[in-house]
């Protein structure tokens, strides 16, 4: 018989991880590149994490989704076809695909988008703006839209990057922002339209998320030119606030809390702290901070113990990562050493960060602090260029990718 101090033991060994979540859509359970994983390995081992599979993948940007042992990935089939890839997340092995015809060519090729994967249907956008709504136990789809054509609407220089947004039970979001409609609802069971909002601005590479302004629950979305809160029963837009990004805008505003965002963009865009206030029944949107020099081209800002951590690299600049605070003081910039490139940032439940050089190939961790970075530890796990791509986490395995092949590492602590 065990004794009670063995059981005790087991129990606050059970009780320290916490392993098992999903990372179903962008940026993972709650569209902000923060994973509530446990009991993750916080430096590497001799040699690195052991990589459990590899498997080719076409060119291209797109992240993994994971939800219920199950990867999915919205692959580019050269310049003919777009893929909804389904593999087995233990073993890497495809279980299922999904391919339907896109030719075109793409400046900087492949793929774009994050899947969004619910209870009986996955969401896929392809870069030229189809919308598929698939059938988990078909295979096939239910129905399918045209962000671009069905709207009047115009592609954006480097295809449509966005990936749909799941609200409640039994809707979806998208964003034609076209100049007769900005945000749609959709059913999801069946792709009626349940509202559409105003105009909002042009499309860029931007995603839609749902946060709480106010006490009020409200639709975020963003255009090149600004970004608004949108009512999620009915589309009305409830506040606009002016922020123009020039050049590839992929960074979604950063919740704060006490009603404030983190705004960011590449090149002159900079980046802005703003503050909504709710005034009886209306918002209003006001800057409390601007920092001119510095702003995230492609990596989604993370806020951490009340300091925002971001990768403010352009081809103009290497600013590398950057601490802000939220006083409006910038704490520290790591410039070239290293530069990161544009590499994802995954925050784990330990408090730690995976972070991707975008350039080397270079997986770290880091502890964020807002005294300076802190590597302890990285290890070269991918190769080419521009590997940009976001991961995802889930049950203790982390999913990267480059621009020729995506590996599945086991990061759990032994």
């Amino acid at each position: 018989m065990r004794s009670s101090a063995f059981i005790a033991l087991v129990v606050v060994c059970l009780a320290t991880v916490a392993l098992g979540s999903d990372w179903p859509q962008f940026l993972g359970p709650n569209r902000n590149g923060v994973s509530p994983e446990t009991g993750l390995l916080r430096q590497w081992p001799a040699g690195g994490p052991k990589v459990l599979w590899t498997v080719d993948v076409g060119r291209g940007y797109g992240g993994p989704a994971i939800r219920d042992g199950k990867v999915y990935l919205l692959d580019r089939v050269g310049t003919e076809q777009n893929k909804l890839r389904c593999l087995d997340l233990a073993t890497g092995k495809e279980q299922w695909s999904f391919a339907y015809d896109a030719p075109g060519q793409l400046d900087h090729a492949g793929s774009r988008s994050t899947p969004t994967v619910g209870e009986k249907y996955i969401f896929i956008v392809g870069p030229f703006g189809q919308f598929h709504c698939i059938d988990k136990a078909t295979h096939q789809p239910v129905w399918q839209k045209h962000l671009v054509k069905d709207y009047g609407g115009k592609r954006p220089t480097w295809g449509v990057a966005q990936s749909p947004l799941l609200y409640k039970k039994d809707t979806v979001i998208a964003a034609p922002q076209s100049g007769s409609v900005g945000v749609v609802a959709y059913e999801k069971a069946t792709g009626k339209e349940r509202w559409r909002s105003e105009p909002v601005g042009g499309m860029y590479y931007y995603s839609p998320f749902v946060t709480t302004v106010g006490g009020v629950e409200q639709i975020i979305m963003q255009s090149r030119s600004g970004v608004v809160g949108l009512d999620p029963t009915n589309g009305k837009v409830l506040w606009t606030y002016g922020f123009r990004v020039k050049v590839a805008g992929i960074p979604v505003p950063t919740p704060l809390g006490q009603d404030r965002f983190f705004l960011t963009g590449g090149y002159e865009a900079g980046s802005e702290i703003i503050e909504v206030a709710r005034q009886g029944g209306a918002f209003a949107a006001k800057r409390l901070h601007r920092f001119d020099e510095v702003g995230s081209h492609i990596q989604q800002p993370i806020l951490v113990d009340g300091h925002i951590y971001a990768v403010c690299n352009t081809n103009r600049r290497a600013n590398g990562m950057v601490c802000f605070g939220l006083d409006g003081q910038i704490k520290w910039k790591t410039g070239r050493d290293p530069k990161l490139c544009k590499g994802n940032t995954l925050l784990t439940g330990d408090g730690v960060f995976f972070q991707m050089d975008g350039e080397r190939g270079e997986l770290h961790i880091v502890q964020p602090s807002p005294q300076g970075f802190k590597s302890v530890g990285k290890v070269k796990l991918l190769g080419g260029k521009e590997i940009w791509a976001p991961m995802a986490l889930s049950d203790g395995r982390l999913v990267i990718r480059d621009q020729r092949q995506m590996k599945c590492l086991d990061v759990r602590a032994q």
